[in-house]
């Protein structure tokens, strides 16, 4: 699961095929814009779902979160998988549980039969978030390669967005009733089109030439990479990946060596920390924030509101691709945290200090526009991009799954949480549904604390990051 970073021939970007490289990240890219759409599919359907099956705080805490189990158990699932069988069989088999989950959640025999397959598309979203990615990575040359994998970063918020939008098309304009009985059901439906045109697409694809030089299967990788850049390309590119593949001894007990503990510590509390601070509970309980803080019991104002949420997130994401290369990754995630921190905080004191919220809920969408704004400039992307940079070569493999285990792990605990602290009468008495947004508040001073131990990057190569820990 490690990927090398080839040292590019100074002809290796003029030589890139562009057509054929580029349709061949926007194929994959389909997975990721996948992840995004079947985890946002929740945010539009838990309001009709809890009215359906009359689901308690921690249950509707269940039902959103318990794909996000599936998620961790597929990243632990995809790298043995991967190795054994290719990364085109294991984007397939993300794009088929997709499929799978989206007529099983559409028609499910029961409640539970219905946490089943979105537990089932959990497993999807875990393989296809390290999947693809690292399919991207492992296909095209180095010197374009930050770009290349950025696109995967946007198809994921790009799918939220879009199934945000989707989801508003379905509600606009139904009673209640159709919403409750029939409409959540086109919802989660709705992404068997995407998943059925990802299986398809899959074939047009070419295997990762890194997985087949490991296979010994070099006379393929080198066709596969001549088509890419040229033949000069190709060899050197296939020098590189011998010479990576070289490297990559690293144990778990390396991991866990007293040499590795820093890194691997900051590496999981970031990981952790982007997910405590409370960006998904926006992102699946949008709806219902609106619902709390607005006259309207509609579910149409708070869907056409998760768009605006969703929008921003995207845009921002892409100024921070654009920006992190220029900027450095600390000043970002500095900047980032601390309007996160502030939107929250207003967010928390408008809920708790004003009268009657449904008059000020323009405010609170301007509000979580800059905690999302904030989020998409940084701790949404930035700390994907330090988790890529701060490991050895020998780990980092390991270093990454065991992080991104963590990060599902603690997406699906805010997720769980949040309507149990939404909705408790004690909490409501004393904060009226400001307690979350404090807590999440407090969770982004905790980041700020850590990124004063996280080393910058920005201009080192791998090997001078290495030696920062030694």
């Amino acid at each position: 699961m490690l990927h090398a970073v080839p040292v590019d021939t100074p002809s290796a970007e003029a030589n890139i095929r562009w057509p054929r490289l580029l349709s061949v990240c926007l194929i994959a890219t389909l997975g990721g814009l996948l992840f995004g759409y079947d985890t946002g599919v929740i945010s539009g359907a838990i309001e009709p779902l809890t009215a359906k099956y009359h689901l308690s705080s921690a249950m509707k805490g269940w039902v959103s979160g318990c794909a996000l189990l599936g998620c961790a158990l597929g990243v632990l699932f995809v790298g043995p998988f991967s190795d054994a069988f290719g990364r085109k069989k294991a984007m397939f088999a993300a794009a088929l549980m997709f499929a799978i989950s989206a007529i099983g959640c559409a028609l499910p025999p029961s409640l539970n039969g219905f946490i089943f397959f979105r537990v089932l598309g959990g497993l999807g979203i875990g393989i296809a978030s390290v999947t693809t990615p690292m399919y991207i990575a492992e296909v095209v040359p180095g010197s374009i390669r930050g770009r290349m994998v950025a696109l995967n970063q946007i198809a994921i918020v790009g799918g939220i967005a879009l199934i945000a939008f989707i989801n508003y098309f379905i509600a606009q304009g139904r009673e209640q009733s159709w919403l409750i009985e029939t409409g959540w059901r086109w919802m989660l439906g709705s992404g068997l089109l995407p998943a059925v045109l990802f299986c398809i697409l899959i074939a047009f694809l070419p295997e990762s030439p890194r997985w087949l030089v490991e296979k010994k299967r070099d006379d393929e990788a080198e066709k596969i990479l001549s088509g890419i850049g040229g033949p000069s390309f190709a060899a050197a590119e296939i020098a590189n990946i011998r010479a990576a593949l070289s490297q990559e001894r690293g144990t778990w007990r390396e991991l866990f060596s007293p040499l590795m503990l820093l890194p691997l510590g900051l590496g999981v509390l970031l990981a952790v920390l982007q997910q405590a601070t409370g960006i998904n509970v926006f992102l699946y309980f949008g709806a219902t924030i609106f619902k709390n803080m607005s006259d309207s019991t509609g579910v149409d104002a708070g869907l056409l509101q998760q768009i605006i949420i969703n929008g921003s997130c995207v845009l921002f994401t892409v100024v921070a691709i654009a920006t992190v290369d220029r900027w450095g990754r600390k000043p970002l995630m500095y900047v980032g945290t601390t309007g996160m921190l502030l939107g929250l905080l207003g967010m928390g004191l408008m809920a708790q200090f004003t009268s009657n919220p449904a008059e000020h809920s323009g405010q609170m969408l301007v509000l979580i526009i800059l905690y999302i704004g904030c989020f998409g400039l940084s701790v949404g992307p930035v700390v994907w991009v330090i988790l890529s940079e701060i490991y050895p070569t020998a780990i980092r493999g390991r270093a990454l799954g065991l992080a991104t285990f963590c990060l599902w792990v603690a997406n699906y605990l805010v997720t769980q949480t949040f309507p149990m602290m939404d909705q408790s009468a004690f909490l409501v008495e004393k904060f009226h549904h400001a307690f979350p947004f404090y807590v999440y508040a407090g969770f982004c001073l905790i980041l700020l604390a850590v990124m004063r131990f996280v080393p910058e990057t920005k201009g080192k190569s791998l090997e001078e990051i290495e030696k920062l820990w030694k």
